[in-house]
């Protein structure tokens, strides 16, 4: 039960990018089509869940017993840096089309800081192996869902008359500004 809350609190409640505001790069840089936004979507949960298990196991196993605590914030970079690279490697061989539509925003992903902060959440939260993969889940779930809906939105717009001033990018922050009011509303359920 502890894991399906943390799996829920991640994705809908504590949304990271709607509700920490975290890792708004790429979610408003990629989220002009569905088929990209789902793209980076998979490719950011692939990242954030390996990444959470493989931290969290450093972290235990190495960093708290060898008393070098201070250097989890390289460490987890470095972990997230390779893991991307991997990705990246993964996605130029499979799916060059995805691949090219991503551009610059598949590499930012290292540097994405949903990422990094899913990572330092589980540790100053304390959790152990399976709650910091299962929130690593979420909150890459919960980016998904939020650049997928957002992806979604924009393309409609696209076609609306929009008055000039809001044309290209206001829009585009208003329609987050209110996707974020509508999702601090999950936070009844917890």
């Amino acid at each position: 039960m502890k894991l399906l809350v943390i799996a829920v609190s991640a994705a809908l409640v504590n949304n990271v990018v709607l509700s920490r505001f975290l890792g708004l790069c790429p979610f408003l840089g990629v989220s002009k089509s569905i088929k990209t936004a789902a793209g980076m979507g998979a490719a950011v949960i692939a990242v954030v869940t390996v990444s959470s298990s493989i931290c969290s196991l450093l972290y235990d196993y190495l960093l708290v017993p060898l008393d070098l605590v201070y250097l989890n914030t390289i460490v987890f970079i470095l972990i997230i840096a390779a893991l991307v690279q991997f990705v990246e490697m993964v996605l130029k061989k499979k799916s060059h089309a995805l691949y090219e539509s991503l551009g610059v925003y598949l590499p930012l992903i290292t540097t994405n800081c949903c990422v990094l902060g899913t990572a330092l959440t589980n540790v100053q939260d304390s959790y152990g192996l399976a709650e910091s993969v299962v929130n690593g889940f979420g909150t890459s779930a919960g980016f998904c869902i939020a650049i997928i809906l957002m992806a979604g939105i924009r393309e409609k717009t696209q076609y609306n008359n929009v008055p000039e001033s809001f044309k290209g990018m206001p829009i585009v922050l208003l329609t987050a500004g209110l996707m974020s009011i509508a999702f601090f509303g999950f936070a009844g359920i917890m």
